[in-house]
């Protein structure tokens, strides 16, 4: 499946989830399990190709079973399997949860001592795609080692903060030495995107705020065209210098939250690419989110557009609110 027009090309981890399939219990006593494609660029990819658009990722597997899964299921979902790399040294990591209702989702990463998709080097980068690409998605997490670090410059410095160069600040601790380590990497990329995306921890760590209204400022200050906050349970903030709007949450049953920001990055990529404005883009975004929290499962619970409409007509109250600024 090859990727020459891709619409959505992200950059960054892939693995195996593994979910349990007993909900509100310890990985200690759960005796089944289900094996999903994850890794959250890889899940902004397949939420961008369910939504129709043409979509790769460029990320590394191991030479083993679980890498061959990984092409497999990129492929069945629509994601185009020709920028990911075979690495013989690490295998495919694998990624297992723990799944307690409404709020809580303990990870545990096996990705010793290195994964595939931080061994990227700039050799591995599709340039033209990089370059062409009318979306290019990336996680902070690609930050976190080298050479995978070195790659994700060069990928940028080679976009030459082309619309949209999209950075998910998506911060988790085990992949970092310290927090001021990613405070440093995460503010080095800010200035060469143009829409950042965080929870109010992520945007401490990133610009030190975790205020919505000065986290979006502050990352408005580094160049940010679009800053986008997510609160919680008091939804979400978005703003741009013109511009601040506040969305809602979508009221539904959680099944698991994991793979909810993903949906919301790749629904995100689809009102950019269909030129909606910033408040349709952002409800949209955030219904597509609910709808994957109430499933089980990530990558294979990615919403259609008219299952993500349909849940927003379901819920009319959720209505964002606007406020225009003069500059």
């Amino acid at each position: 499946m090859r990727a020459e027009t891709s619409e959505v090309l992200s950059i960054g981890r892939c693995g195996i989830d593994i979910y349990p399939f007993q909900i509100g219990i310890g990985l200690e006593d759960v005796h089944s399990f289900g094996k999903f494609l994850g890794g959250s660029p890889t899940n902004v990819a397949v939420a961008s190709a369910r939504l129709g658009h043409s979509a790769a990722i460029i990320t590394g597997v191991g030479n083993d079973p679980f890498g061959s899964f990984i092409r497999k299921e990129c492929a069945r979902l629509g994601v185009s399997t020709e920028y990911i790399v075979t690495n013989d040294r690490y295998h495919t990591p694998v990624t297992f949860c723990e799944i307690f209702p409404p709020d809580n989702f303990p990870l545990y990463f096996y990705r010793d001592p290195s994964a595939p998709d931080l061994e990227l080097t700039q050799a591995d980068l599709p340039i033209p795609a990089v370059g062409g690409a009318p979306n290019f998605w990336l996680s902070v997490t690609g930050l976190s080692e080298e050479p995978s670090r070195r790659a994700h410059h060069y990928a940028l410095d080679s976009r030459g903060k082309r619309r949209w160069t999209i950075a998910d600040l998506d911060y988790r601790e085990m992949f970092w030495q310290s927090s001021r380590k990613a405070t440093y990497e995460v503010g080095r990329i800010l200035e060469k995107v143009d829409v950042a995306i965080g929870n109010k921890q992520e945007c401490l760590v990133a610009v030190g705020e975790t205020d919505p209204d000065r986290a979006a400022d502050a990352l408005l200050e580094r160049g940010i065209e679009i800053a986008v906050v997510k609160q919680g349970p008091a939804g979400i903030l978005a703003k741009t210098a013109e511009e601040r709007i506040e969305v809602p949450v979508t009221p539904i049953n959680v099944a698991n939250g994991l793979g909810a920001g993903d949906s919301f990055g790749g629904a995100f990529c689809h009102g950019l690419l269909c030129g909606w404005d910033l408040q349709r883009t952002v409800a949209f975004a955030s219904a597509a989110g609910a709808l994957v929290a109430s499933r089980l499962e990530c990558s294979t619970a990615m919403g259609t557009e008219t299952e993500i409409i349909d849940l927003m007509r379901a819920n009319p109250q959720v209505k964002p609110s606007v406020e225009k600024r003069l500059l």
